[in-house]
């Protein structure tokens, strides 16, 4: 990556990158940051993944996705230059993420963005985003996804992770485990910021439509912060995000653009409310620790009178049975399994032979857009409109739910 991004000119260091990497969180958090730069009249590139329906929503100008044809162009400049390209990796072809990481570098830089917003694809230290050189360093945590789960794999993970950090410069670490600090500090980042420590949510009180929360970090403190999304783990997603820029710019922010950043702010497939009676929601938790929160979000924040309605759908490398308890799957509920699109999906027989198992009622309709037809029908058709209709297990399914809901006028 380093070889190819010289041969482009080294787009990556044309403008300073708040880089993140965290096993949940990161691109809920790369958008509040750049809504937070946004507020501060700066131009921001952000580079996040997976899409959730194009592949240009990767590639961001002020959270507007780079148009088709300016990404075909960028892309057209790349395939120009593969006779260069190839004899500088000595015939080692790019991978696709490296060539869209590259892309997303090339144009900041033909755009000339003040500031990058940069998301790890997998884990940090050797991760194609790495070419870049942090200005700010930004780990959301540390969670069980692409392990092996054997003994010390919270160590290896959070090494990988700390890779990003650069030597003297701000690292913000929502992760919150003691035990941890040491293979984070080691990498030089200057100054370290824990979460709880050094910054934190004061209060958290429940509003309508999101929560409504009071921070601290180490430059100052905002009080009455609406922040309209669902979620208490998107709380600390925020008061990560404005301690990030706070240190970009080395002082406390204006309260009122952060309260100007934070009203207007969206998050497409994290805990995305589509309708209302029923209910509707969309969420791409696709390990452990974001089903748990997720599971937890649905039973603070949404008052359910009817019953609740899963498309699930997941990639390989999961744990069905894990799954579906950290979701809470009950008896009671229905479950539509799904097939996302994508050649690592877990069929959606095998979920649902796994739920029939737990004794949950359970079914599979491969198809996601037929899976959420099917739940959605039958939530339309409960008498008192107080039915869920969870779409999630995976952003593959969310994206593909996201298209069928256009369809249908939910979206």
């Amino acid at each position: 990556m380093e070889r190819m991004a010289h041969v482009l000119g080294d787009p990556q260091d044309t403008s300073p990158v708040i880089h993140l990497t965290g096993t949940n969180g990161k691109s809920s958090t790369s958008r509040m940051i750049t809504a937070l730069l946004m507020a501060h009249d700066l131009s921001v590139g952000t580079y996040t993944s997976p899409h959730l329906e194009h592949v240009t929503e990767r590639i961001t100008w002020d959270l507007h996705p780079i148009d088709p044809e300016e990404f075909a162009q960028v892309v057209g400049e790349l395939a120009a230059l593969e006779p260069l390209l190839l004899e500088e990796l000595e015939g080692d072809r790019p991978s696709y993420f490296e060539l869209l990481t590259a892309a997303a570098f090339a144009w900041f830089a033909q755009v000339a963005v003040d500031v990058a917003v940069v998301e790890v694809g997998l884990l940090g230290r050797f991760d194609a985003t790495n070419v870049a050189h942090a200005a700010v360093a930004v780990v959301t945590n540390v969670g069980q996804d692409h392990t092996d789960a054997r003994d010390g794999w919270r160590r290896s993970i959070a090494e990988e992770k700390a890779g990003i950090i650069s030597p003297d410069r701000p690292v913000i670490l929502g992760e919150t485990d003691p035990e941890l600090r040491p293979v984070f500090e080691a990498e030089g980042g200057d100054p370290v910021w824990w979460r709880e420590r050094d910054f934190g949510v004061e209060t958290d009180r429940l509003a309508l439509g999101g929560h409504v929360v009071d921070l601290r970090t180490p430059h100052g403190r905002y009080e009455e912060i609406l922040l309209p999304v669902h979620g208490a783990h998107q709380v600390d997603n925020a008061v990560c995000a404005v301690t990030a820029v706070e240190a970009l710019f080395d002082r406390a922010l204006e309260p009122e653009l952060v309260r100007e950043a934070f009203t207007g702010l969206t998050l497409p497939g994290r805990m995305e409310v589509l309708h209302r009676g029923p209910l509707l929601v969309l969420d791409g938790a696709h390990n452990p620790p974001g089903a748990q929160a997720a599971a937890e979000t649905m039973a603070d924040e949404f008052d359910l009178s009817g019953r609740r309605r899963w498309v699930l759908g997941m990639l390989a490398g999961r744990d069905i049975e894990d799954m579906l308890g950290a979701f809470g799957v009950r008896p009671e509920d229905q479950l539509i399994a799904c097939t996302p699109d994508s050649p690592r999906a877990i069929p959606a027989e095998e979920i649902a032979a796994t739920a029939t198992k737990r004794g949950l009622e359970a079914e599979a309709v491969p198809d996601v857009g037929d899976a959420l037809s099917l739940a959605w029908t039958d939530a339309t058709a409960a008498p008192d409109g107080g039915d869920l209709v969870m779409v999630t297990g995976s952003l593959y399914t969310v994206g593909a739910a996201r298209t069928m809901s256009r369809r249908l006028g939910l979206l």
